[in-house]
């Protein structure tokens, strides 16, 4: 790559924050914005994987959902590079979960089955009860995550969540948000997003290989 051309792209490395205790239930608790825990031990070997793995990457910043599991993540991978700061990004917090916040799947299916399959059919239209839909998580967390790409050059780190994960790869792939939940985001996977000039390409999907 020239010098013109790495002045006017950057590389945004997009992951969802290592495993909670909810996330490692089965099934999965939801926790959405308001449950705010921390990483679990899995987690936190998870975010420590990550950080080596992107140890040798010339890192130039780090945004990150201010929940704390996301921070922790961010400040694993922070800490491999010296002086690095983390900018908190308030607009990619995790979807509202609403009525189901701290609930598990299996009682959700069994209880509100209605709501359940309705969401289930097309979470872009069938917000959580008393919550988002994936059409608001995309419209509030998508213009950032490009605000931020194009704002910045070289390579960039930015820790988030699932379902605003999952919104912007499917509007990269220009894919319909009802299918957006086939979208697989594993704790700690990496998306990578390429921006060259003005051409925005997203190059890797929940890249899980440096988990072992």
């Amino acid at each position: 790559m020239s010098d013109s051309s790495a002045s006017t792209s950057c590389i945004m490395y997009l992951i969802r924050h290592g495993a909670t205790e909810n996330n490692l239930k089965k099934p999965a608790v939801l926790q959405g914005k308001g449950l705010n825990g921390p990483l679990s031990p899995t987690g936190i070997e998870q975010a420590q994987q990550t950080a080596l793995f992107l140890a040798d990457h010339p890192i130039s910043a780090i945004y990150s959902s201010p929940m704390l599991r996301a921070m922790q993540t961010a400040a694993a991978i922070a800490s491999q590079h010296t002086g690095m700061k983390i900018a908190q990004v308030p607009s990619i917090i995790e979807v509202d979960v609403g009525h189901w916040e701290g609930r598990d799947w299996g009682d959700i299916q069994t209880n509100d089955p209605e709501e359940y399959a309705q969401h289930m059919s097309d979470p872009s239209k069938f917000p959580y009860p008393g919550g988002e839909s994936m059409q608001q998580v995309q419209q509030r967390c998508v213009p950032e995550l490009l605000r931020i790409l194009n704002e910045n050059t070289g390579h960039i780190v930015v820790t988030a969540h699932n379902v605003v994960n999952r919104s912007m790869v499917a509007h990269l792939l220009n894919s319909p948000l009802k299918q957006a939940r086939q979208i697989r985001q594993d704790n700690c996977g990496i998306n990578v997003i390429r921006r060259k000039g003005d051409r925005v390409e997203l190059m890797t999907v929940n890249s899980v290989f440096h988990l072992g």
